[in-house]
């Protein structure tokens, strides 16, 4: 498994409805930073990461 980039991490545990990776992601994406949410099971923890091929 290769290391990649962690531009922000959010426990898988949040409260319901709530998608703080995915807006943190979006926030990103909006500022010209290409990124996507990834699921780090180790660690329970959602991963906003550099999105893939970048």
């Amino acid at each position: 498994m290769t290391a990649r980039e962690i531009l922000d991490s959010f426990p898988a545990g949040g409260p319901r409805g709530s998608w703080p990776a995915e807006e943190k992601a979006q926030q990103l994406r909006q500022s010209g930073t290409p990124a996507e949410v990834v699921m780090d099971l180790p660690s329970d923890r959602f991963l906003v990461v550099p999105e893939s091929g970048q």
